[in-house]
């Protein structure tokens, strides 16, 4: 219809007939709307424009075939348009739609005719710019969903590079202080993609990655555990394997003697984290590290003081651990100190409770913070624009109740007892929820139970 309010009303009660609504999903497919929709996402009046890419976004949610099929209708490139428009709302879903494109396909699926990565295609044809200029909007969604798909993007290696080419490593940096857990983690999950690039090392490193990753005052656990994994990232890029050029650590000693006074510093300091023991008289002795930090601890700038000081206490830990004659003996896994939980009477508690699990048939109360904090995935199901994150209730298949309760146990305290009888099934779960300290239980639980009877069924 030519009236553009009349097209407008119509993609708004679309839009609504495709929520959550598998049925009606399909019937808009088979009906033959999506090249109409597709072409009223190049419409120039934003509130058709809007209704149009809400109702794309809400026929590819959870529905891997109308996402394959939404991309055969070249709706690409008028989303990544979109992600430049005047119409901050039309910004929010076309970002949120850019990552969930940025993962089209099933691991089982085919390959398709086509075998260029999404994710650099989306680069390719604009996509990178105004995401990473939407990091800097004032409105929070909005970063937040730049730093989702950007975290997406960062899964390809050319991808890595150029997010950071492009300036997008100082906003993503930034984003790590927002008083937001999403904004926060989204962030750290961009970050750790763009340290999987050795190329990028060095920038993280000038940038002064490793002090805010460090020092960083993170809300959740999963975002502490995602800048974990970061630092150890980085750290292994330092790491080449035995024979191989360092090519990292010569472009960190070159700042050492050719940079500013602040990347000196900022690579001193990095360098007291990441850098192999086997390299400190070569990095702190030979090309004077070490004398960068002693400057610091002398400055009259309070911010640098206390980073020389961390940077040396830190390097004395790791040099008196090297040098040791023998590593301390292994304990059992313990629960975090430093993580919160809510404690064992909120286990299964209707208090405050906002989200629901049917396990068997029964209802399990439970509270998304808790999830939150206990593993990434958990964070992915409720924040990563999946159905169940506005969910009130979420079917658990393919667990038995006694294996969840004991599960959400561990997530609430942090420890739990894992009996010989759920071992086995309670470590597939454990692996499959991403919760390594309920893993460790349930292998030192595996191990007691070991005998040469049962060893051969145990290994398969």
């Amino acid at each position: 219809n030519a009236d553009t309010k009349v097209q407008r009303a119509a993609a708004g009660a679309l839009r609504t007939l495709a929520f959550k609504n598998d049925d009606n999903k399909k019937e808009i497919v088979e009906c033959g709307a999506l090249p109409t929709l597709i072409f009223m996402l190049r419409s120039e009046d934003k509130n058709i424009h809007y209704e149009a890419v809400g109702v794309v976004g809400n026929l590819v949610h959870s529905s891997q075939a109308i996402k394959k099929r939404v991309l055969a209708e070249n709706a690409l490139q008028p989303i990544i348009n979109l992600l430049s428009s005047k119409c901050t709302d039309s910004q929010r879903e076309a970002a949120l739609l850019i990552g969930q494109f940025a993962n089209p396909y099933d691991a089982n699926d085919p390959a398709p005719q086509d075998k260029t990565d999404l994710k650099v295609k989306i680069v390719q044809r604009g996509g990178l710019s105004p995401l990473i200029k939407m990091l800097r909007a004032k409105k929070s969604e909005l970063k937040e969903m730049a730093a989702f798909a950007l975290g997406r993007l960062a899964q390809n290696a050319d991808n890595q590079a150029g997010i950071c080419q492009e300036g997008g490593l100082k906003p993503l940096l930034e984003l790590l202080d927002e008083r937001s857990p999403n904004l926060q983690h989204n962030a750290a999950f961009a970050l750790y993609g763009l340290a999987e690039n050795p190329d990028n090392v060095a920038e993280m490193v000038r940038e002064g990655a490793v002090q805010r990753l460090n020092d960083g005052e993170l809300m959740v656990q999963a975002s502490k555990d995602c800048v974990n994994k970061t630092l150890k990232r980085l750290e292994d890029k330092l790491r080449p394997p035995t024979g191989a050029e360092n090519r990292v650590l010569r472009h960190l000693l070159y700042f050492l003697r050719c940079g500013s006074e602040e990347v000196r510093q900022r690579t001193a300091v990095a360098l007291a984290y990441l850098v192999n023991e086997d390299d400190f008289h070569k990095v702190f002795e030979e090309h004077g590290a070490i004398e960068a930090l002693l400057d610091m601890v002398v400055s009259r700038n309070a911010t640098l003081q206390v980073n020389a000081a961390k940077a040396l206490a830190r390097l004395a830990e790791r040099a008196e651990s090297a040098t040791a004659d023998a590593a301390p003996p292994q304990r059992p896994p313990q629960p975090n100190p430093n993580k919160v939980n809510l404690g064992l009477e909120y286990v299964n508690s209707e208090t405050v409770s906002d989200i629901t699990f049917i396990v068997e048939g029964r209802p399990f109360h439970a509270h998304r913070i808790a999830l939150l904090a206990s593993s990434d995935a958990f964070r992915a199901m409720l924040t990563g624009g999946y159905r169940e994150q506005k969910e009130a209730r979420v079917e658990i298949p393919n667990v038995s109740w006694d294996v969840f309760e004991a599960m959400m146990h561990c997530c609430y305290t942090g420890h739990v007892e894992v009996t010989p009888e759920i071992s086995h099934e309670m470590l597939r779960v454990a692996d499959q929820y991403l919760l390594d300290n309920l893993k460790k239980l349930c292998e030192v639980a595996i191990a007691k139970e070991l005998t040469a009877d049962n060893l051969e069924e145990t290994y398969e």
